[in-house]
């Protein structure tokens, strides 16, 4: 172990080991995506840590006062100095502060790759050594293949979309023993389809339009003044109600079965202003009513 890691007190350890989820895979492959995901579902979440400082980093949290139950962390080859081969000696490290380590990597074909480079334009994080993308990819599977090999969860993103994947790590990640299943709040737009997972799906089309509000056209459901507009009309808080009724009726039913995570969808014109401001909304009610993992997604804005 780093001698740099010295042991935590007996205090900071708890009953339950927490959960350190390591977050690999290539470059362009969804573990952006991912550590966003995980981070909406009450992860500890940090990005780009050197491999050799995990057993430091996870030693200084265990010192505090809280220790996070969940940690998520970001391992890829944007640290360059770091030997990613060694990971397994770290990752015993923490293993040995009492922690459960556990590794994902997000895989996907080299096509795929290239694709995605070229409908986002970014720039492959070993560029700068003089490599053409192609020899890009094929050095960080190079770099990155111990990591595969070692992986506890392998998830090939090759045919996942962004909110897809979403979903693969809720269902993956989001509730770590217990009989309750995660929720998943998604908003859309309906011109762009009806997601075909939706457990439950609540049409918004019915409700004021921020969108006819030059103030507002720009802004999303996240944003206060959108959401000012719309907690100022009785409809939208009669619906609120509704739907939160409905919810709070049906949802408890959905303790101890067998899914692990369902989703709640709400559907608008455009997918930014009324069913993203349903969508928080909604997610937050669940929260006060106990729900301990709930997450959000925006179809149209993530």
């Amino acid at each position: 172990m780093n001698a740099g890691a010295q042991d935590p007190p007996a205090e900071a350890r708890v009953s339950q080991a927490p959960l350190v989820l390591i977050v690999s895979g290539l470059s362009g492959s969804g573990k952006s995506v991912a550590l966003k995901t995980l981070e909406d579902l009450d992860y500890y979440c940090v990005d780009n840590l050197p491999v050799e400082l995990l057993p430091d980093f996870i030693g200084s949290l265990m010192r505090g006062d809280v220790l996070p139950q969940k940690i998520a962390i970001g391992v890829d080859v944007r640290a360059r100095h770091s030997d990613l081969s060694k990971l397994a000696q770290w990752r015993a490290a923490v293993a040995r502060l009492g922690l459960e380590a556990r590794l994902v990597f997000l895989d996907a074909e080299d096509a795929v790759l290239l694709r995605r480079y070229a409908d986002t334009r970014r720039r492959h994080p070993l560029s700068h050594s003089g490599l053409s993308l192609p020899e890009a990819i094929a050095r960080e599977r190079e770099l990155t293949r111990p990591l595969r090999l070692e992986a506890d969860v392998l998830i090939d993103t090759g045919q996942l979309n962004v909110h897809q994947l979403r979903r693969r790590v809720v269902g993956e990640f989001a509730f770590e023993g217990g009989d309750a299943p995660s929720l998943l709040f998604e908003s859309f737009a309906y011109r762009r389809g009806v997601p075909g997972d939706a457990d439950f799906v609540f049409d918004a089309r019915v409700l004021p339009n921020p969108h006819w509000q030059p103030e507002l056209r720009p802004l999303t459901g996240r944003d206060g003044p959108v959401r000012d507009y719309l907690d100022a009309h009785q409809d939208v808080q009669r619906y609120l109600g509704q739907v939160s009724d409905f919810l709070d009726t049906w949802l408890p039913r959905l303790r101890g079965e067998t899914r692990s995570y369902v989703t709640v969808a709400f559907g608008c014109t455009g997918g930014k202003h009324r069913s993203v401001y349903l969508t928080e909304r909604l997610a937050e009610h669940a929260r006060s009513q106990g729900w301990e993992q709930v997450a959000t997604f925006h179809r149209e804005l993530d």
